[in-house]
């Protein structure tokens, strides 16, 4: 059987990437206001491709940017139901001087195919495509697709979608396609993600500018104080010291430390920070950043002391914790370790959920054999994954009974969000096969 279906992928992988090319050059920028034409393009274009395999396609919305859904029933009545997830929307792709190639033109260079969207998350589109494509009229499945458009700018309308569309969505597993394996040749099932909080703090200490040298001394000034409330936040040796936050046991999977410095860009010298083996405090350990500060420039600064100063916190969460929880227990910590009586506000940005997967069952052991098959031998990992992927949350909160896998075309040097993103092509050849795998061991 994987004879067979590694002979019909090889046979569509042709087609499938002149898909992605033509895809890669639409500008679906959904954080863009000015190309939002363009991602209304984008979903025309996924739409028609999948209408061409046979499926009942439609653009669909719930107050949110354009998505696709589509239906194809198999030949087998009595066949589960899959829902095949992915997103058309791409991040910005910023400073053009930073590509080696233009980001809307795929250029292949040494076996990757860069453009922006070439990964993520257009790859993923296509590997559903590819997937069904194998079969033709002959599905071992039913096959429902959801391809959204507003993933890059947080899926503010997924869960009235989901919530609207519930019955054409519904399934017995849900294959997300948005996450990444373990390294190139080593394919991985995501099993955890952690979650998102991100606030912006301001301090006050003064109701306007003063003198420094007639008040310096007496007063504190703003940027003082957040800088001494910001070192609050860590221990010595680098831990989050936020009290009450959640954190777990990663599963045991060495991180070389050769890889470590390469895939994180850390300077020869410097140190890493936290308790706990790599992975830990990747996976399942809160993490909290400074992200963005408001405060005087340097240039042209003026001699007085600042009356306030404001810092984002990118909070990342570990699977078991809420966002509640961790809100209470940062506001509690701020309030706790302002210095001198300053006044401190926090205001919420934005917030996701983490996720923890239970990865038991018939439909991972299906996936787990799949992808062994596709990568000759080669078992996957469970993964953890340090980023934020809110939606899969909702996804599990809307599909109780479904079983979630959550899987992608990334590897280390992806470079998703960043200038270069590109597609490992020998990777991608082996994705397309184990989803062909998947399905027809979920038919069976």
């Amino acid at each position: 059987m994987t004879d067979d279906l590694r002979a019909r992928v090889q046979d569509v992988l042709p087609g499938v990437r002149r898909d992605l090319e033509d895809l890669v050059r639409i500008q679906s920028v959904s954080a863009d206001p000015e190309r939002l034409s363009e991602v209304q393009r984008s979903a025309e274009a996924v739409r028609d491709l999948f209408a061409a395999e046979g499926f009942e396609a439609d653009i669909l919305a719930a107050g949110g940017a354009p998505a696709v859904v589509a239906s194809k029933r198999s030949k087998h009545a009595d066949a589960p139901t899959v829902l095949l997830y992915a997103h058309h929307d791409v991040q910005p792709e910023n400073d053009h001087a930073e590509w080696d190639s233009p980001p809307f033109e795929p250029t292949e260079r040494d076996g990757r195919l860069y453009g922006r969207g070439a990964a993520d998350d257009k790859a993923g589109i296509v590997a559903h495509l590819g997937a069904a494509r194998v079969f033709g009229d002959d599905l071992p499945v039913h096959l429902n697709v959801f391809v959204e458009g507003e993933e890059e700018v947080g899926s503010e309308s997924l869960v009235p979608f989901l919530d609207a569309y519930k019955d054409r969505l519904r399934a017995d597993v849900i294959v997300i396609a948005d996450s990444g394996n373990w390294d190139i040749g080593v394919p991985a099932l995501t099993t955890s993600l952690r979650g998102l909080v991100r606030v912006n703090v301001e301090v006050r200490t003064l109701t306007h500018a003063v003198h420094s040298g007639m008040w310096g001394g007496l007063v504190p000034d703003a940027l003082i104080t957040l800088s001494r409330l910001i070192a609050s936040l860590h221990d010595d040796r680098g831990n989050v010291a936020v009290a009450g936050l959640h954190s777990g046991p990663a599963a045991d999977v060495d991180y070389p430390e050769a890889r470590l410095r390469a895939e994180s860009g850390a300077t020869a010298g410097v140190e890493w920070i936290g308790d706990g083996s790599a992975v830990e405090r990747l996976w399942t350990k809160p993490s909290l950043s400074i992200i963005g500060l408001d405060a005087p420039k340097v240039d042209g600064s003026s001699n007085t002391l600042v009356p306030s100063a404001r810092a984002r916190i990118s909070l990342r969460l570990a699977p078991g914790d809420t966002t509640a929880n961790a809100l209470d227990c940062l506001r509690a910590h701020l309030d706790q370790h302002t210095p001198w009586g300053a006044e401190v506000s926090m205001t919420v940005v934005d917030t996701g959920e983490a996720t923890q997967i239970d990865a038991t069952g018939p439909a991972y052991d299906a996936a787990r054999a799949a992808f062994t098959e596709a990568w000759d031998g080669t078992a996957p990992i469970d993964m953890g994954v340090g980023g934020s992927i809110p939606f899969i949350a909702e996804f599990l909160e809307a599909f109780p009974s479904a079983s979630v896998l959550v899987t992608g075309v990334e590897d280390p040097d992806t470079r998703a969000h960043g200038a270069n993103e590109g597609l490992h092509l020998a990777e991608f050849e082996r994705v397309v096969l184990a989803e062909a795998l998947l399905l027809q061991k979920l038919g069976s």
